[in-house]
């Protein structure tokens, strides 16, 4: 785990991330911040599309946007969601975007923290989230 401080400076980042949403479609704003194993933050939001199967959500965004720049190896990920205009709520990364992090993460050492705030969240280990996962480790 990290310091409460670290943790909730992912969290911040996460809910600032948040307002950069696109989501004209489901109104439904996300936000995540991804730390790398050398300690540097990425952030990303969902971003939606009319035609759907191109949306990319706040996780994959981030964990996009850092390996894009040259990042292999992370910690932990903080997520937050809530519609738009509305409270922060409880917001877990779907199916896609596990399978998306556990490329990259070690599920029994990642940790996924999801809250409403700096002071209202919890971390849970990737393997707790996607148990039974399909690792590179598995086709290597």
């Amino acid at each position: 785990m990290l310091t409460k401080e670290l943790e909730q400076k992912l969290m911040n980042t996460a809910i600032e991330y948040r307002k950069r949403s696109y989501s004209p479609y489901s109104g439904y704003q996300v936000g995540a911040a991804l730390l790398s194993a050398d300690g540097e933050i990425f952030g990303g939001c969902n971003i939606e599309s009319a035609s759907f199967s191109p949306t990319n959500c706040a996780e994959r965004t981030a964990l996009f946007k850092a390996v894009s720049e040259g990042k292999k190896e992370f910690t932990a990920i903080a997520v937050v969601g809530g519609r738009a205009n509305g409270e922060l709520e409880f917001c877990t990364p779907c199916g896609v975007c596990r399978q998306a992090l556990v490329e990259f993460c070690d599920p029994k050492t990642f940790v996924v923290y999801l809250g409403t705030g700096t002071e209202d969240y919890k971390g849970y280990l990737l393997e707790e989230l996607l148990p039974f996962s399909f690792t590179p480790k598995n086709v290597l």
